[in-house]
């Protein structure tokens, strides 16, 4: 929960300070496709219980990632939101 409370809190410091067309982006951002590719196919290895040592460590690196990729659109678009109303 710690993790979580931080990088949102980071998350709200890099945003400050961007434009509306740059939260507009982030908010949309996606995985790029070879990271989503290599996702899948650890996803599927993890499933079958076949995945190395450093395939285990790659897929929590991904994960990671894409918890912090959403930290970032959600506060983008909570901050696009209060931009509006404002």
């Amino acid at each position: 929960m710690h993790t979580q409370i931080t990088a949102s809190t980071e998350a709200q410091e890099l945003l400050k300070n961007l434009s509306i067309d740059e939260l507009d982006a982030l908010a949309e951002s996606i995985l790029i496709p070879k990271a989503q590719s290599q996702l899948q196919e650890l996803l599927s290895k993890n499933t079958e219980a076949t995945l190395s040592t450093e395939e285990t460590h790659l897929l929590d690196h991904l994960l990671a990632q894409i918890d912090y990729l959403n930290i970032l659109k959600t506060t983008a678009k909570y901050t696009l939101k209060h931009l509006q109303e404002n």
